[in-house]
């Protein structure tokens, strides 16, 4: 069955490139109506966005959506992987700016609120992308698979020439928990000197230690240090998934990412959308395709 959260709640934090407060609230929303985007500080147009992979505008820092009129919000990702974690179908995020809050840099502060506001279960059945053929994307030596498997798997690989991270690979499975055990906590992160440059170009003004890993060229400057040594690809694995759950429903299947970022989570996407082959709707359970006398079972109580 599909999923809404029990009761409305919000959050206030700063926004990553325009260092502006931003109140973000989440909202329990009817079946079959997904998840949408309401920015309540425009009041003389549309200001709703579907939370699609078709509304997606930029890639280049962050993944921005937008609608028709021109109205956008950046930095979806972190959000839209901690409902994808949490398999949460249906919400309104209101908010009243142009940025998703970037809290501490990772999904957990979103985690956290949605587990405060409760799962509400509803009672149309939950449906999902499944896979049904190999689709890749491939640009600037960076590639993006999708293949059929038994659930919903991510796993990825980066390759950066850094001491701190060099080539690291993960993998995991989307099933008990384990976005919040494996993902959730993973923080963005970003390079001294290309901070440096977003700053003198007027973003990443809300950039700091305590919201994303920045390494200088030798080492991690957070005081702390890391919350995994393979944090980086761990948080590329995020983003991931949060742009993935782009597609308007979680996707059964396994996703490969090689030095892959937003801009190629999109690609596939819209790959696979233009091939009807490669994929099919069906209903499951718990992030697992709901057998056939399951699905009729729960056909009848529809039709009851």
């Amino acid at each position: 069955m599909q999923n809404t959260i029990r009761t409305s709640i919000s959050l206030q934090g700063v926004g990553l490139h325009s260092g502006k407060d931003i109140t973000l609230s989440v909202l329990p929303a009817a079946e079959n109506s997904g998840i949408v985007f309401v920015r309540t500080d425009i009041t003389d147009k549309n200001n709703i966005i579907p939370a699609r992979w078709d509304s997606v505008v930029d890639t280049q820092l962050c993944t921005v959506i937008g609608n028709e009129d021109g109205v956008t919000v950046g930095t979806v990702e972190h959000l839209m992987s901690a409902l994808r974690g949490c398999n949460i179908d249906n919400v309104r995020i209101e908010l009243d700016g142009a940025e998703v809050p970037v809290m501490d840099g990772s999904a957990m502060p979103f985690v956290e609120m949605i587990e405060c506001a409760g799962v509400q279960k509803q009672d149309a059945p939950r449906l999902a992308l499944r896979i049904l053929k190999k689709i890749s994307v491939e640009k600037d030596g960076k590639t993006v698979t999708l293949s059929p498997a038994d659930g919903a798997v991510f796993g990825g690989t980066i390759d950066f020439d850094h001491p701190e991270i060099g080539e690291q690979k993960f993998e995991t499975r989307l099933l008990n928990g384990n976005f919040k055990h494996d993902i959730a906590e993973a923080r963005t992160f970003g390079f001294l000197h290309e901070v440096e440059w977003m700053r003198s170009q007027g973003l990443a003004q809300g950039g700091s230690l305590d919201n994303a890993i920045v390494l200088d060229q030798g080492s991690v400057m957070n005081p702390d240090g890391l919350r995994f040594t393979d944090e980086f690809i761990r948080h590329k694995l995020l983003d991931a998934i949060g742009d993935l759950y782009l597609a308007g429903a979680p996707i059964m299947g396994a996703y490969d990412g090689y030095k892959a970022g937003h801009e190629m989570n999109n690609l596939i996407l819209c790959t696979l959308f233009a091939d009807d082959s490669a994929y099919e709707f069906t209903e499951i359970y718990d992030d697992l395709p709901v057998s056939s006398a399951v699905q009729a079972g729960v056909q009848e109580t529809i039709n009851a």
